[in-house]
């Protein structure tokens, strides 16, 4: 295959008329890639806020998708899988609010990401949801993002990879769609010297094999042949039953460290506290609503401006006195995790001035985990903790405790009574 390849990806990139040229080369390119990464940063940002609504037409999404779509000819149509179509009622984005959200979060996780493995845990994410209509296509959105390692997708590069490798893609699937990405990074490398750690220029050679602008060559026994397509799918089916298994153990952690946060932020709004949940969880869903929901926007500024703002403002829960801007309570949520950077942004927070010290701050963890605590906050970098107020707070104390604690309590001092001094 090797030789037979090479010719036409020399000829490829000769012909004035093809991908190579029109569009790898093309100057607006790369100025293209800045302005679909900003708009892709808003999408992110309506759906956050809930402004994003419930359709296509009018959107940031659909500006742009068209923003991608007038790439030249290799995208023409890009827009199509984003389509509503109304019928089918897919994309599953627009009317299902879980599901935009999700496709927001996949968008956000890789604009924020940097590495292969990361990007391919959004996608795996993402497909473990089943959106019904929400395929491959995206990759189209997240080439812009990650062009070393995501490759664009349509019909034209499928059919392309197809004749090239004798493989057997198909359309809709993301496991297809994996699989074919190792075909390509393993095609790409194979010919370096001709193409470019920019998968932008293999996907345009495959537009153009696709498309039937060339006739590829004949398969010979250098081709991945059907069986090596068989051990490339049997392989990206293999991955994606580990992940779920180690996804299926995530989610539960997640669930228990989001619910107890939204005990901690329940408690301290019905005790007159204003609450600040940590920025990185502020759109997970609790109870069917966002975490931060009624939760302070905003930390104050003595907060937000002052040293340890960055750490600080990673905290899970603060409760802030009603009438200043000085933080009441702290509390850092210790699901399973070592509590090792849980205590490194309490202490930011103790060294800000910001803390009330006699209210101390709060580790939340499992009742099992007392010991644990206890055991690690005997090490020498913690020693600077012992002179703070901190307490372990149980699962089980609060869960028992918050309703009547909610209905009758005051201040701090409940919380207190049902919680250990650990230093």
């Amino acid at each position: 295959m090797s030789d037979r390849v090479r010719d036409l990806i020399e000829q490829w990139r000769r012909d004035p008329a093809a991908t190579y040229q029109t569009w790898f080369l093309w100057d607006e390119r790369l100025k293209n890639f800045r302005s679909i990464r900003r708009g892709i940063g808003q999408v992110v940002e309506e759906i956050e806020a809930g402004r994003f609504g419930v359709a296509y037409r009018g959107s940031s999404l659909e500006t742009i998708v068209h923003s991608v779509a007038e790439q030249r000819q290799i995208f023409k149509g890009a827009d199509h899988a984003f389509l509503w179509k109304p019928k089918l009622r897919i994309p599953d984005i627009y009317e299902n609010a879980a599901n935009q959200r999700a496709f927001g979060r996949l968008l956000h996780h890789c604009s924020c990401c940097s590495t292969a493995t990361e990007i391919l845990t959004g996608i795996r994410t993402i497909d473990q949801l089943r959106i019904k209509g929400l395929g491959p296509a995206v990759a189209n959105l997240i080439y812009f993002l990650h062009p070393t390692h995501v490759s664009p997708f349509n019909t034209a590069i499928v059919n392309g990879y197809n004749a090239i490798t004798g493989s057997k893609v198909k359309l809709g699937s993301w496991e297809h769609y994996l699989a074919m990405r190792q075909g390509i990074l393993a095609l790409n490398a194979r010919y370096s010297d001709l193409l470019s750690n920019d998968l932008g220029a293999i996907a345009g050679f495959l537009f153009d094999v696709g498309s039937g602008r060339y006739p590829a060559p004949p398969l010979d026994g250098e081709s991945l042949s059907a069986s090596g397509w068989d051990a490339r799918l049997a392989e990206a089916r293999a991955e994606a039953v580990k992940f779920e298994k180690t996804a299926l153990q995530q989610r539960e952690t997640d669930r228990t460290h989001t619910e107890i946060q939204g005990w901690v932020r329940d408690l301290g709004r019905a005790l007159g506290y204003r609450v600040w949940i940590a920025s990185n969880d502020r759109g997970r869903q609790h109870e069917g609503a966002r975490l931060s929901e009624g939760c302070l926007q905003h930390l104050p500024p003595s907060l937000a401006n002052g040293p340890g703002a960055e750490s600080i403002r990673l905290i899970d829960v603060l409760w802030l006195e009603g009438d200043t801007d000085r933080v009441a309570a702290a509390f850092e949520v210790e699901h399973s995790t070592t509590i090792y950077s849980g205590v490194v942004r309490m202490l930011d927070l103790a060294l800000s001035g910001e803390l009330n010290i006699s209210a101390g701050l709060f580790l939340v963890a499992p009742d099992s985990r007392e010991n644990d605590v206890r055991a690690q906050l005997q090490r020498p970098a913690f020693s600077r903790i012992a002179d703070l107020n901190v307490r372990y707070l149980p699962y089980g104390e609060l869960e028992r405790h918050r309703a009547s604690i909610a209905r009758f309590g005051t201040g701090l001092r409940a919380l207190t009574e049902i919680s250990h001094r650990v230093t």
